[in-house]
C-alpha cells in the first residue's frame, strides 16, 4: 500500500510532538502542517533513489526507513536507520537539489512529508523556523559523528553490546527486548554485514545474550558492559 492523504487532527498533534516542529511557534507549525501530507508505506518500498531531484522532507511517525548509498558495482551501505520522531532530507534544505542517498521502507511506516520548496521559502521569513532547522541539523551531525566514532573504535561485539545496553529498561540486571526491525536492518544500523552480526551475537553468548528470532534475552547486563 502506498497511500497519500492530508493530515488529520490526530496526525497534526503527533507531528507537534516531534522535536523539529515542537521547537517553532504555533503559527509556524500550523503553516508547515498545511504544506504536509501523509504517506503509509509497506516494507521494501523504495521512497526515492540517490541522484533523483529532492522534493520533500520526511518525518517518521511510526515504522522505520533505511537510508543507503549504492556503489558503482551495486553494493549497498546503510547510512542511517530512521525511526519514530526522526526526520530525514533536512540536510537538503540549504542548497542541495538532489537526493544524496536512497530511501527504502524497512518496516511498515507512516511518514509526514513536507515540500522542501515551501520550507525553504518559509525559512527566509521565519527566524524561529530557521533556528529549529539548524538545531535539528546539529543534532543529526552529532549523532552521525558518534556513529562514525563507534565504527572506528568498537569491534562488532562491542557495537552490538552497546546497542543492547542502550535499549535496556532502566538499570535492570536482566531483560528481554524485541527488535523493532529485522536483524538485517540492525546489521546495517551498526555498520556490519549480516554474517558479522551473527558472529557478534554468538560471541556474546558468554555474556548471557540469547537470540530467538527478533527476541533477545540479556541475562547479565554487567557482563555486557565489560565487552
Amino acid at each position: 500500500m502506498n497511500r497519500i492523504v492530508k493530515l488529520s487532527s490526530k496526525d497534526k498533534n503527533s507531528l507537534l510532538r516531534l522535536p523539529f516542529l515542537g521547537a517553532v511557534d504555533e503559527e509556524s507549525a500550523l503553516s508547515l502542517m498545511e504544506a504536509a501530507s501523509l504517506q503509509t508505506l509497506l516494507p521494501r518500498h523504495v521512497l526515492f533513489r540517490e541522484g533523483e531531484p529532492a522534493e520533500h522532507l520526511y518525518c517518521v511517525l511510526n515504522g522505520y526507513v533505511r537510508l543507503f548509498r549504492t556503489s558503482r558495482d551495486g553494493r549497498e551501505a546503510d547510512v542511517r536507520i530512521c525511526g519514530p520522531g526522526e526526520t530525514f532530507n533536512d540536510c537538503l534544505i540549504f542548497g542541495a537539489d538532489q537526493n544524496r542517498y536512497s530511501a527504502q521502507i524497512a518496516e511498515s511506516c507512516t511518514l509526514a512529508r513536507l515540500e522542501l520548496s515551501k520550507i525553504k521559502a518559509m525559512i527566509e521569513a521565519d527566524t524561529k523556523l530557521a533556528k529549529a532547522v539548524i538545531e535539528n541539523l546539529s543534532k543529526s551531525a552529532l549523532t552521525s559523528m558518534e556513529c562514525v566514532a563507534n565504527d572506528r573504535l568498537q569491534t562488532a561485539p562491542q557495537r552490538v553490546a552497546h546497542y543492547l545496553i542502550t535499549q535496556a529498561p532502566g538499570e535492570k540486571g536482566s531483560y528481554s527486548l524485541r527488535l523493532p526491525f529485522q536483524k538485517s536492518v540492525l546489521a546495517g544500523k551498526l555498520g556490519l554485514a549480516p554474517e558479522a552480526l551473527s558472529r557478534a551475537f554468538s560471541s556474546l553468548r558468554n555474556c548471557g545474550v540469547i537470540v530467538r528470532g527478533r527476541v533477545i534475552q540479556i541475562n547479565d547486563t554487567a557482563a555486557l558492559r565489560q565487552v
